[in-house]
């Protein structure tokens, strides 16, 4: 039986989120193989936390803990931290410095596209198409004017790094802008802000299973909101149809073009890719690394519509991490 450290809560405003995720790869982990453990990760505490809710703090040199005098150390991690530092590269170059093997991908690819405005100008050589976008800092001059003559309107106000749609806004008159700007920076010190894409929006998963680069079914997002927002997301204001109702034109088009940024980022474990539709032609948003594993999230319903179960899904992770 391996020792599986389940890592999951984080620094960023998807703690939460990051807790359910976790919490259901500790439930539908394959029992006859793994010992599961919850590793809690947080700014002021890194801790084991037992079935009875007790603490047990990780020892930070080997990512050990001890338990009632008895030390345990673990054969892999598992990781599920949505945000900083589980999807920015932080545990993954902490945890290949101790050598420890985890189920990510490496540091520099999760670095590079939790940077949504690195990834796509990495992307852009490849013929993987984007909104029309401008990026800002935070203390630089803000032209809305400018701005707006770029990218037009409405547009989308986004940090630059976060993920669940925390921060973002859609700006319909330049008035809106600054204020959008300012919750922007809320989130992040960097910010982008992107053209609206009018078309259908699809989330696509790729993984890597059993050896060989797989595209799962494509989702199609339907949000009620005004887009895909945190509400859309994580309270039923959407409706999520796998496999997309697109045309095959369509859909070979954005499995391409999900698959060519995994290989060429040489990605590991998952990515969910998000793409909108312009008169045919798929235009990436992101991609996001550590997706959502709540039996709600698309991944997971990506997998089943696969006929994949969720533990035959985190059975190979696992495996691919210890390879």
């Amino acid at each position: 039986m391996k020792n599986i450290a389940i890592i999951m809560g984080g620094y960023s405003s998807e703690y939460k989120i990051s807790l359910i995720s976790g919490n259901v790869v500790h439930q539908f982990l394959d029992k006859t193989k793994y010992n599961g453990f919850r590793i809690h990760i947080f700014k002021e505490k890194w801790v084991y936390v037992d079935d009875n809710q007790t603490e047990f703090p990780i020892d930070k040199n080997d990512f050990s803990t001890t338990v009632n005098g008895n030390k345990i150390t673990f054969d892999c991690v598992f990781n599920a931290i949505h945000g900083t530092p589980g999807e920015d590269g932080l545990m993954q170059a902490y945890f290949e410095l101790i050598g420890m093997p985890q189920t990510s991908c490496d540091y520099y690819q999760a670095g590079l596209t939790f940077n949504k405005r690195d990834l796509l100008s990495v992307l852009k050589p490849y013929g993987i198409k984007t909104a029309t976008s401008c990026y800002l800092n935070k203390g630089e001059y803000i032209d809305t004017e400018k701005i707006v003559k770029k990218v037009g309107l409405p547009c989308f106000v986004k940090p630059n790094k976060s993920g669940s749609s925390f921060g973002i806004s859609k700006v319909k008159t330049e008035a809106e802008l600054p204020i959008a700007i300012e919750v922007a920076y809320q989130e992040d010190n960097e910010i982008i802000i992107e053209s609206f894409l009018d078309g259908t929006e699809v989330s696509v998963g790729v993984i890597n299973y059993q050896g060989k680069v797989t595209v799962l079914p494509i989702t199609e997002i339907v949000s009620e909101n005004d887009f895909f927002d945190y509400e859309a997301k994580y309270q039923g204001k959407s409706q999520e149809i796998t496999p997309a109702r697109i045309s095959e034109e369509m859909t070979r088009k954005v499995s391409e073009a999900a698959k060519r940024a995994y290989e060429v980022l040489k990605m590991k474990g998952f990515s969910r890719s998000e793409f909108i539709f312009v008169n045919g032609e798929p235009h990436m948003l992101e991609m996001n690394t550590i997706p959502g594993l709540t039996t709600e999230s698309l991944i997971p319903q990506q997998a089943k519509a696969a006929g994949i179960s969720l533990t035959d899904l985190f059975t190979n992770a696992i495996e691919l991490a210890l390879v």
